[in-house]
């Protein structure tokens, strides 16, 4: 089937083409357009993520010199610095980042575990934020100190299927406990979330949804303590409390009891306060939950490592959050085929291999095949071997 083909070629057959074009036409994506259309924008986008490419420059350097190619990447006619700029500053974001989410949720369907650590029903997400510095002079619109730019990254990441589920850009002035207000909270799932996004008429949102909370006590919280439940403090447990807030506007934010749990962590030689609205787990598996936060902190410096989400290929608002979008779809994209075609490999690896193999066409899963070391051999000469060759 992949006969002749190059290895990107063989990748953007894993993208729903049609589901991708019934998107373009919602938003007329391709009104007025003769030859560079979204889909062609959007696979030079994929292959500059994935080929790492700093620059709009450097990006149309690496595409210019395989123009004989175009056609059979899917790249069309002719790419340039004036058609890719032009379609980046004037098509809608909105086509990347819904088809973002539908290449999120495939990925989740790949990538689900039923061998989680702990017995939870829900799913398990944890959100936090990063800050993507800019600069001001070239970024106008980003506006964050008086000599500074920025933009925030807002992530729900589902910590069973290591894929984000959510993702809002915002400007870098914007509170991360204001995003809290744009989640679409799952009754039965855990949100693990550090002590900055403490704000208890929120936290009460999330719990008349019937889902849990995860999140470290604040030092001048006050919490009134109704009874305690019995633990094992050779597990590092402290203590298992039952309560109610006590300030005046925290508890009249939140009502509801609440569990304070302090767990003493031996990694890290700290005791850890942790609050939650589940009544049901073990103190331990509360603290293993919390534990699980650092992936989403995992998560972006492995985005801002390997794929292009700090260096821009464009100015606009626009053309940044369509390469923040495509930057997504790259990675949903890797996920995916590593999950079809049961690569025992982690995502970065599986990168590091198409990064160099994409114009290769050699079959995509034969490249990405790990070698049997069993089978290699040292012979008297000191050479290697590989069985079948």
């Amino acid at each position: 089937m992949n006969q002749g083909k190059y290895i990107f070629a063989q990748l953007t057959d894993f993208i729903p083409r049609r589901v991708f074009d019934r998107i373009v036409s919602k938003h007329n994506g391709n009104k007025y357009v003769r030859s560079f259309t979204c889909w062609n924008q959007m696979l030079c986008m994929v292959f500059g993520q994935l080929t790492s490419r700093d620059s709009m420059r450097d990006l149309l350097l690496s595409l210019e010199a395989h123009k004989s190619k175009y056609y059979h990447l899917g790249f069309g006619p002719t790419v340039s610095r004036r058609n890719l700029g032009k379609a980046n500053e004037k098509r809608s974001y909105k086509i990347f980042e819904e088809f973002a989410y539908v290449l999120i949720e495939e990925a989740r369907r790949s990538c689900y575990r039923s061998d989680f650590e702990i017995n939870v029903e829900g799913n398990v997400y944890a959100f936090d934020s990063s800050t993507i510095d800019l600069c001001l002079s070239v970024f106008w619109w980003a506006e964050f100190r008086k000599t500074k730019g920025g933009i925030k990254l807002h992530t729900l990441y589902d910590v069973k299927t290591s894929i984000p589920t959510f993702l809002y850009i915002s400007n870098a002035k914007m509170h991360d406990v204001n995003a809290l207000d744009l989640i679409s909270y799952e009754p039965g799932s855990f949100y693990v979330i550090d002590k900055a996004y403490i704000d208890f008429k929120r936290l009460y949102h999330l719990h008349q949804h019937r889902a849990f909370f995860v999140t470290r006590a604040k030092d001048n919280m006050r919490f009134n303590r109704m009874y305690s439940n019995s633990v094992d403090k050779t597990t590092g447990v402290k203590y298992d409390q039952i309560g109610k807030l006590e300030s005046y506007y925290p508890s009249r934010a939140y009502s509801e009891k609440l569990r304070r749990i302090k767990y003493y962590d031996c990694e890290t030689d700290k005791e850890l306060i942790f609050l939650t609205n589940n009544m049901d787990l073990d103190p331990t598996e509360v603290a293993y939950l919390y534990k699980k936060r650092w992936e989403v902190e995992l998560f972006f410096k492995w985005m801002k490592q390997h794929l292009k989400i700090r260096s821009f290929w464009g100015t606009t608002l626009n053309a940044v959050k369509i390469q923040m979008y495509c930057a997504i779809i790259a990675y949903c994209l890797v996920a995916i085929i590593g999950n079809r075609l049961k690569v025992d490999r982690s995502i970065y690896e599986i990168l590091q291999i198409l990064s160099i193999s994409l114009l290769d066409k050699t079959p995509v899963r034969e490249v990405l095949t790990k070698c049997d070391y069993k089978n290699v051999k040292e012979q008297k000469n000191k050479q290697l071997t590989i069985s079948g060759f």
